[in-house]
């Protein structure tokens, strides 16, 4: 199952808006993000974990991409 988020990103003084999908699925534990230059995947990825451990989250062990 997919899951959607409208979001914004800012960019300046505009924003823009963002689509994000996410799909949780059995298979090797996988992390991935896609649609982003690839230093900005890296640190996308790095945030993503960041902003969900300060809200005492964790990533299920599954494959999300």
């Amino acid at each position: 199952m997919v899951t959607r988020v409208a979001t914004i990103a800012f960019e300046g003084i505009e924003a823009r808006p963002v689509d994000v999908q996410v799909l949780v699925s059995s298979g090797n534990v996988v992390f991935n993000i896609v649609g982003l230059p690839d230093k900005t995947v890296g640190e996308s990825r790095e945030r993503v974990r960041a902003a969900l451990i300060a809200s005492g989250l964790s990533l299920p062990a599954k494959r999300i991409t």
